[in-house]
């Protein structure tokens, strides 16, 4: 059973920044990795997605140029670097993994890959941004 593993989480001021990472058990050649987020009373929404194999990077349009995806094969992770944080990043945040011949990282992923039918999911981590 593959797990992803979300952690890096925590309360920060506003302005701050936080790394979470993403630790999964995956061939990361095969796979589209993204982060997702939600908010209470909110929909699960998209972050970014990376794809190792394509050199693929988006991002949703409330995180561009503040937020950072990578990956580091040695350690099997993904990372998203946060800086500029705002309250309205307070979410529990998601990674995801979803065969790269089932979708592409794009910005199509990043719209729909909350609703659609990843292959694993993370338990999530809780970012709280203070203001």
């Amino acid at each position: 059973e593959v797990q992803l593993v979300e952690s890096g989480g925590g309360s920060v001021q506003a302005g701050g920044s936080l790394r979470l990472s993403c630790t999964a058990a995956l061939n990361f050649d095969r796979y589209v990795i993204g982060w997702f987020r939600q908010a209470p009373g909110k929909e699960r929404e998209g972050v970014s997605c990376i794809s190792e194999d394509f050199g693929d990077i988006y991002y949703s349009n409330s995180v561009k140029g503040r937020f950072t995806i990578s990956v580091d094969r040695a350690e099997n992770t993904v990372y998203l670097q946060m800086n500029s944080l705002k309250p309205e990043d307070t979410a529990v945040y998601y990674c995801a993994a979803i065969l790269g011949t089932r979708y592409y990282c794009s910005n199509k992923y990043v719209r729909e890959g909350a609703q659609a039918d990843n292959d694993y999911w993370g338990q999530g981590t809780q970012v709280t941004v203070l203001s």
